[in-house]
Formats: structure tokens, C-alpha cells, sequence
């Protein structure tokens, strides 16, 4: 297939790919870029290139500029740490890293490192660039969130980013206005799946180094986006930061994805007609593998809808298909579904059977043939024979006036097994007792968190999801 920006910028040359506060680019325009970028780089032609750098014009040009090379891409967490990044580096077989000033010249590795300013002075060779991809190929690689511990490298072939691309649109539908606002992470699947989206669509994307409330706000009301992906924490932020304002009709899907999303935000925003459809995707899946559609996003509150056109899914107990609204792990597959875990032959083994991708999350299937996801099967709590799903919890504690983010995890009880706590952060401070009489009018006794504390803030991924694993260390430290 010609290349994705290639064949766009031949198409829509003139037409707006990337805006900016302060600046515009066309699809030309970002094309000539990425081929001058490619040309300084060369010399990185079909090796394993690791690209570290927030939200900015530098990472989309570099993205785009190695695969012209043919080289596989493998994105670095900016909030790691640097023997996390030695890790990473190691897993994945990085021959070299390219990125931000201030993210890569403080890095003591082993590799040649280029910043992005170094690349910039570096003579434009006259060398071939890729004018095809091989849709087979490696694109890139993403390591998993890390919500459940150690993460590993998930390789992305571009037919999978190809066939995210295109079994998005055939759900949510491609308008001629359409224009996707970025704030999470490019080094995110949904930050990247976008960009790719960009070119394959011929949609402009509106690019924000990050998260800020406030600025996202105004560019759904002043600067014409149609489309944002949230998860549950931002979404909240941009509601109470939206006031008693309203967003425009212009305005069409406030894409929520990332892990359950409580049902009171849910309400709350359907009381302020926002358009929020759920969805449920990951690092493995390049994104959305299901998601609701807009005609049934009110009649399925809670509800991740149904496979994309192009996937499957089921709810298993191990190989053994689960009746409707029975909770087992979901499973996938589809061509937007990872081949596996780069250099894990264990990890591929214990995630794939029969080309269907055990996702680790936990969830069920209404009569309508409905998603509804639970929670991380990592995240279950046990305790005397019943299970426990954090996020109903949570669920209840979120409805609380003055809690703004609360977190459960379980702990070794030598009578249940495990009992679940609570972590919150409050604007108003709860006794225990108010709290667990809140919680016994909403949630069967076992359910009922057996302590609870009260925190600044909860260990979050850079897309803002809630770390259950990391909630134990807390209490190490009381």
C-alpha cells in the first residue's frame, strides 16, 4: 500500500493536518517534514528506533519520518524513570533513541542518542525513502500501561493500525468538518492511533502538549473540534471546569475509554447532553475494539456497545463460552489485534489461543449482545469464595458529594482471604463510619471497603488510568 501521508499529502496537499495554539500545517507541509527528517536520519534505516518526547510537532514529524525508513518504532513513557527506560530499551532491542532535549540528554544509556535539535542541524542526505508499506511489517511498538505491573512491548503491525483506523470510522462515521483534539499521550495508543487516524482520513488533528481543562474547553468552543478521547478523570475535570456552559452541536463524541467509567459521571453528562460514547480498547488492539454507537450511547449508559465491524469478542472462563450476563474475561480478534509481545514467548503463550487474545479484563454481555466491562481480572478481589470488583465500589464512593477520585484494592485478611480498602482524595472529610454507612445502602456487606484512607493524590499512568497495584505501596508507607 503507498504510504499513508504520502498518498494524503497527494490527495489533500493544501487541506489542514495539524493546528496548534499558535501554529497550522498542511498535509504538504507535514509530508515535505517527515522526508526531510527521514533524509537526516538515514543512517537508522530499518533499526529499532525508540522515540521519547511529550506531545509536540517533533514527535508526529519523527513518527512519520521512520517509517519511511522502515524502521520500527517503539515509543518511551516520558514519566519513566531511568532505569525503567534502560529496561524498556533492553526488552525491546532499541538501537538507538531519538526525542526531546530536556527527556534524552539526562539519560545515561548505552545507545547513540539524538535530540531533536541535534537531527534538525544534521545534512539532508540524497538517499531513498520508502514510498510503500508492508502492511505485515512491524510499525511500532507500545509497552502496555503498566496498570497491572511489569509491562511488556506490544508490536503493532500497520495493517493493525490500518484496520483500527477503518473499523473506527465505519462506527463513528467520517464527517467533512471533523477534527480530533490530542491531549494524552502520543506514546499512548490513543494519542498515536490518532495521528494515524489524521492521515488515513484526511482529518485535522488539534494538538495540545497536554491535559489542561481549561484550554481543551475553549477549543471545542472556539476552534471548531468535533472529537476528543478522554478517560473517566478527565472527563470529569472538563465538565466541572464546563460549568453550566454547554458545548456546541458541532461537537460530536467525547470518546471515553480507558477502564470502567462511573455511572454518576455517566448521568451527569447525559443531564448536560454531552456526547460521551463508551469504549473499550487497548495497547493490544490498537485502540477501540468495541465501542457504543451513538443511537443507543443513552439507552446503554455503562455499556462499551459492541465488537467493531471488523472484530469478535466473547466472555470466557477459560476456553468455555459464558452465557449472557454471566462475568468472565473477555477475548478478541480481529486484524487490529497485536500478533503478540515482542521477544515473550511465555506471555504469548498464556494471551493467545486458537488467534483469540485473552485481554485479562473482566466483564459480560447483556441480552442485546452489549459490553458491559467490570474490571481488570488482575484487580478481583477474592474474599471467603465471593468476588469483588473494585470499580463498583468505586463506582459508590464517586457518587459521594466531595470525593473527587477513590481507588480499592484488596488486602490479606487471615479469615476472608482478602478484604477490599479504600484510597480518597476529598474535598470533604468523611468520617469512617458516615462512609460505611454509605456504603452499606448501596453494596452487599462483604463489599464494603474494611478501611478506608484518605490521600493527596492516587498513583495514575500518563493517560490518567488508576494504578491498582500500585495502591498497596501506600500502606506500606503509613
Amino acid at each position: 500500500m503507498e504510504h499513508w501521508l504520502r498518498k494524503r499529502a497527494h490527495l489533500s496537499p493544501n487541506e489542514l493536518a495539524i493546528e496548534t495554539m499558535d501554529e497550522q500545517w498542511t498535509f504538504k507541509q507535514l509530508y515535505e517534514k517527515a522526508v526531510s527528517f527521514a533524509r537526516k536520519i538515514a543512517f537508522l534505516k530499518g533499526k529499532h528506533v525508540a522515540i521519547l518526547s511529550e506531545n509536540s510537532l517533533d514527535i508526529i514529524v519523527a513518527f512519520w519520518g521512520c517509517t519511511m525508513l522502515e524502521s520500527k518504532i517503539i515509543f518511551l513513557n516520558t514519566k519513566l524513570r531511568e532505569r525503567e527506560l534502560i529496561q524498556q530499551c533492553e526488552t525491546a532491542d532499541v538501537e538507538a533513541v531519538i526525542g526531546q532535549s530536556d527527556k534524552v540528554q539526562p539519560l545515561n544509556l548505552a545507545l547513540p542518542t539524538f535530540t531533536f535539535e541535534d537531527i534538525e542541524s544534521l545534512p539532508i542526505l540524497d538517499v531513498e525513502i520508502s514510498v510503500e508499506m508492508d502492511l505485515s511489517s512491524i510499525c511500532s511498538m507500545m509497552f502496555t500501561s503498566g496498570t497491572t505491573g511489569t509491562a511488556k512491548a506490544v508490536t503493532q503491525t500497520y495493517e493493525n493500525h490500518w484496520s483500527s483506523a477503518i473499523a473506527s470510522s465505519l462506527n463513528l462515521g467520517l464527517e467533512s468538518h471533523d477534527k480530533w483534539l490530542i491531549s494524552l499521550p502520543i506514546f499512548h495508543i490513543s494519542g498515536l492511533s490518532t495521528v494515524i487516524k489524521s492521515a488515513i482520513y484526511g482529518m485535522p488533528i488539534f494538538l495540545m502538549p497536554s491535559f489542561d481543562a481549561t484550554k481543551i474547553n475553549q477549543a471545542i468552543q472556539t476552534r471548531g473540534v468535533t472529537h476528543i478521547s478522554v478517560v473517566s478523570t478527565t472527563c470529569q475535570r472538563l465538565l466541572e471546569n464546563l460549568g453550566d456552559n454547554q458545548y456546541p452541536d458541532t461537537f460530536r463524541c467525547m470518546l471515553l475509554g480507558g477502564g470502567p467509567a462511573p455511572k454518576s459521571l455517566l448521568e451527569e453528562a447525559a443531564e448536560k447532553a454531552i456526547p460521551i460514547i463508551q469504549t473499550y480498547g487497548m495497547t493490544e488492539t490498537c485502540s477501540q475494539i468495541s465501542t457504543l454507537a451513538m443511537k443507543d450511547a443513552l439507552q446503554k449508559i455503562g455499556s462499551a456497545g459492541k465488537a467493531l465491524f471488523t472484530a469478535s469478542l466473547e466472555i470466557r472462563h477459560g476456553d468455555k463460552k459464558l452465557e449472557t450476563n454471566q462475568i468472565g474475561e473477555i477475548v478478541v480478534k480481529g486484524p487490529m489485534v497485536t500478533s503478540g509481545y515482542y521477544d515473550a514467548e511465555k506471555a504469548n503463550k498464556e494471551s493467545f489461543l486458537s488467534n483469540w487474545f485473552y485481554t485479562g479484563d473482566m466483564g459480560y454481555v447483556d441480552e442485546d449482545g452489549f459490553l458491559y466491562v467490570v474490571d481488570r481480572r488482575s484487580d478481583l478481589i477474592i474474599s471467603g469464595g465471593e468476588n469483588i470488583y473494585p470499580a463498583e465500589i468505586e463506582d459508590v464512593l464517586l457518587s459521594l458529594e466531595g470525593v473527587k477520585e477513590a481507588g480499592v484494592t484488596g488486602i490479606e485478611n487471615t479469615e476472608w482471604g482478602e478484604v477490599p480498602v479504600a484510597f480518597l482524595v476529598t474535598e470533604k472529610q468523611w468520617s469512617e463510619e458516615a462512609l460505611i454507612d454509605y456504603c452499606a445502602q448501596h453494596l452487599a456487606r462483604y463489599k464494603i471497603p474494611k478501611k478506608f484512607y484518605f490521600c493527596e493524590s492516587l498513583p495514575r499512568n500518563a493517560t490518567n488510568k488508576l494504578q491498582r497495584h500500585l495502591l498497596k505501596t501506600k500502606l506500606t508507607n503509613k
